[in-house]
């Protein structure tokens, strides 16, 4: 019979990677959570979020540098983010590279949006490189301190961790369904 700390310490590592692609922090969370567990290494975790969280803002990059005034009629709510990320750049300047992955909303439309500016990928490139570095610690150990907190609270958490597990995941989607909602029921500007 497999057990849920088998699954997740075969499959962790690709299931880590392709989350981290896209989004991440859901499955970096829950990665963290698995390292408090011991049923997965902290540094390989730590260089597969980096990695594919770099990878993803990069290929989120170049889509707007080569195709972004289509993504922008495609998605509204990208192009509703042009006006907010600009002036963050002006603010921030590249600094906005290193925290639009941290920003509600941005994690994807930024890099989008920057791509369409006339900031040089080497210089957006090494941001992001800083960025995802930045990101994979801070997310990680949020999941590791959330397994700590868990088992501080309600002790040996083996026997409940499925239940934990469901729990966090079902938040998660909980504020990912009303934010969902919330974009959905706002009045569409003409």
């Amino acid at each position: 019979m497999t057990t849920l700390d088998h699954l997740i310490a075969t499959h962790g590592y690709w299931v880590l990677a392709l989350g981290c692609l896209l989004e991440g922090e859901t499955m970096l969370l829950l990665a963290g959570f698995a390292v408090h567990r011991g049923l997965l290494e902290p540094w390989p975790v730590l260089a597969i979020a980096a990695g594919a969280g770099f990878a993803g803002d990069e290929g989120f990059f170049w889509l707007g540098r080569r195709h972004g005034p289509a993504v922008l009629a495609r998605w509204p709510a990208v192009a509703a983010q042009v006006e907010r990320v600009e002036r963050l750049l002006l603010r921030w300047h590249a600094w906005v590279i290193v925290l639009v992955r941290f920003a509600y909303g941005l994690r994807a439309a930024g890099p989008v949006i920057i791509g369409m500016t006339p900031l040089s990928a080497l210089r957006f490139a090494c941001f992001n490189a800083l960025g995802a570095v930045l990101w994979a610690g801070l997310v990680g150990a949020a999941g590791w301190w959330f397994g700590k907190a868990a088992q501080a609270l309600i002790g040996d958490i083996h026997n409940i961790e499925g239940w934990l597990l469901l729990a966090m995941l079902g938040v998660l989607a909980g504020g990912w369904v009303l934010r969902r909602l919330k974009r959905h029921l706002q009045p569409r500007q003409r």
